[in-house]
C-alpha cells in the first residue's frame, strides 16, 4: 500500500530566564494549544531547564487534546537561554522526547527568526542585559551580550549600575545631587556601606530593578537620569549601526527597555528600526517548520 501523508503539527517553545512559553499550531498556523511555565535556562541546569520546557509544552499538549499519535507527527523548535554554554546543546539533543523531530537554538535567535519571519535580519535586545544578534546569508552576527558587568551596555543592569555609582559620588560630594540619586541612596538608608553589602550579593537582575526608577526620573528631566539614559541610548545606537554595517538588511529593537528607550535613540537609528513580525515563540515555530524534511507517513 502506498504511503499516505498525515497532517503535521508544529510546537514552538521560548525558554527564557524569567519564564517559558509554548505554542502548538497546525499546518495553516492556527493555534491549537498554549502553555506557560517558570524559568528555563541552562544556567539552572539541563534537567531543570528541560523540566520547565516539558511543563510548558505539556500544558499546550493538554489544551490541544493531543495524544501519542499526534505528538509523533509534531515537529518541535526550542529556543533556550544559555544554550551556548559548553555541552548544553549535546546534553539537550541526548534527551528523550515524544516528537517526530526536535531542533534547538538560542532564545535570542528564536526571537530573531520571529521578528523577521525567518528572513535575514537582526535584533537588538535591550532588557536586563543587552545583545545584538542576527543572520545574513548563512552568517551569524553577534554584537556584545557577553554578560554584566563586563558587557551588556545600554541594558537595565547597566542603567542600575550607573545610578548606584553616581549616587555614591553624590553622597561623597563628588557629583551634584539630584532627585534620582537621592532616591537611590534612600534605598540604602543613605549609608554607602549598605550599598557595599548589597553589591556583594546583587545580580544583574537586582541592578536592572533600578532601571524603571532611572527612566522615570530621566523622563521628568532629572539631570543625572538624563545623563545615564542618554549614555545607554548611545550604546544601543552603536549596536544597531554595527549590525547594519555587518550586512543586516533590517534590525528590530526588542526587550523590556525597547519602548522606554526608543525615544532616546538617535533619529537615524529610529528611522531604520523595523517592528517585529512575530514573537520568539513564532520564531521557534519557524525553526520547527525547517525540520519539515523528516518523513512522517503511514502505510
Amino acid at each position: 500500500m502506498s504511503a499516505v501523508a498525515l497532517p503535521r503539527f508544529y510546537l514552538g517553545v521560548d525558554g527564557g530566564g524569567t519564564g517559558c512559553r509554548a505554542r502548538i499550531v497546525d499546518a495553516t498556523g492556527d493555534v491549537l494549544g498554549q502553555g506557560l511555565s517558570g524559568p528555563a535556562t541552562t544556567r539552572l541546569g539541563i534537567d531543570v531547564a528541560w523540566a520547565s520546557i516539558a511543563r510548558a509544552y505539556g500544558a499546550a499538549v493538554e489544551e490541544a487534546g493531543f495524544g501519542a499519535a499526534e505528538l509523533a507527527r509534531t515537529l518541535a523548535g526550542i529556543g533556550l537561554a544559555g544554550i551556548g554554554r559548553k555541552g548544553a546543546l549535546e546534553a539537550l539533543q541526548a534527551l528523550e522526547h515524544p516528537f517526530a523531530a526536535i531542533g534547538f537554538t538560542s532564545d535570542g535567535m528564536g526571537a530573531c527568526l520571529g521578528a523577521h519571519s525567518g528572513k535575514d535580519g537582526a535584533i537588538v535586545i535591550a532588557g536586563t542585559g543587552s545583545i545584538g544578534l542576527g543572520f545574513v546569508e548563512g552568517r551569524d552576527l553577534r554584537v556584545g551580550g557577553y554578560g554584566f558587568p563586563i558587557s551588556d551596555e545600554g541594558s537595565g543592569a547597566d542603567l542600575g549600575l550607573k545610578a548606584v555609582q553616581l549616587a555614591l559620588r553624590a553622597h561623597d560630594g563628588r557629583h551634584d545631587r539630584s532627585a534620582l540619586l537621592t532616591e537611590v541612596m534612600q534605598r540604602f538608608h543613605n549609608d554607602p556601606m549598605e550599598a557595599v553589602t548589597w553589591m556583594d550579593r546583587a545580580t544583574a537582575t537586582d541592578y536592572a530593578a533600578l532601571a524603571p526608577t532611572v527612566m522615570r526620573h530621566a523622563d521628568q528631566g532629572d539631570a543625572a537620569g538624563r545623563r545615564i539614559v542618554q549614555s545607554a541610548a548611545e550604546q544601543i545606537d552603536t549596536i544597531v549601526r554595527t549590525l547594519f554595517d555587518k550586512g543586516a538588511p533590517r534590525v528590530t529593537l526588542l526587550g523590556g527597555l525597547a519602548s522606554p528607550l526608543e525615544p532616546w535613540l538617535a533619529p537615524d537609528v529610529r528611522r531604520r528600526l523595523k517592528p517585529a513580525d512575530g514573537d520568539a515563540v513564532s520564531g521557534a515555530i519557524i525553526l520547527a517548520r525547517q525540520l519539515d524534511l523528516i518523513p512522517i507517513a503511514k502505510e
